[in-house]
């Protein structure tokens, strides 16, 4: 019988990354079996007469603290718990700068992803745009990026070619500045029918990266039927189907290896998993911390210790950095643009 790895996500909005009342994206996983995970339920949460626990509900009473923050230990602590949380906005930006601008220097003999190379970059624009170009702009860029991935149209992307030679003009020349002259292999980068700005696959693949480097036998993901994980269940099964050897390194700390330890997926009404019941608990607390910082929900004494249980195995983040130097030590000789054109090949 596989290991089971149960798996819930929050934030998901499909394409959409610039949703104002989520603005960040994540999943967690963790190693358990249902008689584990029910036994753990009735440990600390006794008084429980709900069909269904679910993190949202939990936290708004204080009473539910202290019992939420133990057994969210619990599952990092001894059940190889992983949660992974990204700044959506900033995702973005990244893969604005993985369509509009880097086939550009590609074309040139130019690795834009050398040592992180478009970490940096996209940190400095998301972090110092909003100054040069003011908010909205900034904004508008990324919307109408946003919108030309979607359709495809010749309208939208001659939208976003207009954008770009007036925000051009102010700052960061090197970034827009191929966009803006209309440079073709960026609009048939944004043109490709391939792609979108859907980031599920990224977020699976973090996790999944934290489970093979960690499992070394075969193992099944289990998730809930809602809605926004019928994405994440499609991808999921094309990792599993894919049978071929290749090895590509990511960071520092992360690299992936097909073909994968993860043999199966399955979906199940959480009503009837206590694993998949405590994934939403998982994932709920780190994107209601994260939350708290960005001052969309009110900082509580809960939410705020909520980090304070995860270690540096535990957690996998994308969000902006200026500490170039950081950036460039972590992302040394990655393989970033052969796992970009593998990722097209196989999987998109």
């Amino acid at each position: 019988m596989n290991l089971k790895y149960y798996m819930d996500e929050s934030g998901y909005t499909g394409y959409d990354l610039l949703n104002t009342d989520q603005p960040f994206q994540g999943a967690a996983t963790f190693k358990i079996d249902e008689k584990t995970a029910e036994d753990l339920i009735k440990q600390y949460f006794p008084k429980n007469k709900s069909l269904e626990l679910k993190h949202k509900a939990l936290s708004r009473r204080p009473s539910n603290w202290d019992s939420l923050l133990k057994i969210q230990k619990e599952l990092l602590t001894n059940y190889n718990g992983i949660s992974y949380v990204c700044d959506k906005k900033f995702l973005l930006t990244l893969m604005f700068l993985d369509f509009c601008v880097e086939p550009f220097y590609y074309d040139q003999n130019i690795d834009f992803y050398e040592d992180g190379q478009n970490y940096s970059a996209a940190s400095l624009i998301y972090k110092t745009a909003p100054t040069f170009w003011g908010e909205e702009n900034f904004n508008e860029l990324l919307w109408l990026f946003q919108r030309a991935e979607r359709t495809k149209s010749d309208i939208a992307i001659n939208a976003l070619v207009e954008k770009t030679k007036v925000l051009g003009r102010i700052e960061f020349e090197e970034f827009l500045g191929p966009l803006s002259m209309g440079y073709p292999s960026c609009i048939e980068s944004i043109k490709n029918p391939k792609v979108n700005t859907d980031v599920s696959f990224i977020v699976l693949l973090s996790l999944i990266s934290y489970v093979e480097k960690h499992e070394n036998d075969d193992y099944e993901i289990v998730h809930d039927t809602s809605n926004n994980l019928k994405k994440y269940n499609e991808i999921l099964k094309k990792l599993v189907h894919y049978e071929n050897i290749a090895e590509f390194k990511h960071t520092e700390i992360t690299s992936i290896k097909f073909p994968l330890r993860l043999s199966s997926v399955s979906q199940c009404d959480s009503k009837n998993s206590f694993g998949v019941q405590l994934a939403d608990i998982l994932i709920g607390g780190i994107i209601e911390f994260s939350m708290g910082i960005a001052g969309k929900v009110q900082k509580t004494d809960y939410n705020q210790s909520i980090l304070s249980l995860y270690g540096d195995e535990n957690i996998i983040h994308l969000l902006p950095n200026l500490d170039f130097e950081e950036q460039k030590e972590f992302h040394k000789n990655n393989q970033s643009q052969d796992f970009i054109n593998f990722f097209g090949k196989n999987f998109s």
